[in-house]
């Protein structure tokens, strides 16, 4: 299916490793124009290297998004390179584990703004673009918005937050023919969940606890795979999903909304 993105500019924060990177390169395989926006964390010339080899359309604007006032500029930067904005993927966010008991509120307070507002920040800014184009906002959250985990107060506000504006954003954006939808992550395996297994021990241990989780996702219990997390996007940014928005899509086997209980 052509999904219709060839030439279209799609900002994508966070991507240089993980789901981001998925999307990123989906993007580019789809003829987009990605615009990365990631701090600087020595993959970079690798990243830049693997997706030269699918595309030399694409742009890396290095920023630490908690320096929330440098948003402005960079999408200024690409509005102005590129005459237009078409898309925004808001991914970058970091679980930091802050739990209820020992979490300050200023702690509290510090990681809702390393998760959620530079979302905030980007949509603001960029927004006078995508009214233009009737452009499409992807956010990305996670199942702790939704089911809790017990040790991570902090960012579970900030994904349940991230839920919630998704679909004020909507609301607010119908007229314009923006569209704003949500992905809701479960367990996907990403570099950094491989890293979180091999804490567990020997490769039996670490197959255990594996096993652990994958025996509770009900769609082939297996991890959901970056690649599907990426297409899912690709189809919510095109027009393609043109009457699809205010939506959260749980792209985890079934792994919220389906008894997991299931045999």
């Amino acid at each position: 299916m052509d999904l219709h993105l060839d030439g279209k500019v799609v900002i994508v924060t966070g991507g240089f490793k993980g789901i981001g990177k998925g999307i990123v390169f989906q993007l580019a395989r789809e003829g987009a124009i990605p615009v990365v926006l990631n701090r600087k964390d020595g993959v970079e010339d690798a990243f830049c290297a693997e997706l030269s080899k699918i595309t030399d359309a694409f742009d890396i604007h290095f920023i630490d998004l908690a320096d929330t006032d440098a948003i402005a500029g960079i999408v200024e930067d690409v509005a102005a390179k590129y005459g237009h904005i078409d898309g925004i993927v808001n991914n970058a966010g970091r679980n930091d584990n802050l739990d209820l008991e020992t979490t300050s509120w200023q702690e509290f307070e510090a990681s809702l703004h390393g998760n959620l507002t530079h979302y905030f920040e980007l949509v603001h800014r960029a927004l006078p673009y995508l009214k233009r184009s009737h452009g499409s906002i992807v956010n990305i959250s996670s199942k702790v918005a939704l089911t809790g985990q017990g040790k991570t107060t902090a960012y579970a506000a900030a994904k349940g937050a991230i839920l919630g504006l998704t679909r004020e954003w909507a609301a607010a954006l119908v007229d314009d023919e923006v569209r704003v939808n949500a992905i809701v992550v479960a367990e996907a395996w990403t570099p950094l969940y491989a890293n979180w297994i091999k804490t567990f021990g020997d490769e039996e241990a670490q197959a255990k606890r594996l096993a652990l989780i994958t025996d509770k996702i009900p769609l082939g219990h297996r991890m959901t795979t970056v690649e599907e997390i990426a297409d899912t996007t690709c189809f919510l940014l095109s027009d393609r999903s043109s009457h699809t928005t205010g939506q959260w899509l749980n792209v985890d086997g079934g792994y919220v909304n389906l008894d997991r209980a299931l045999s």
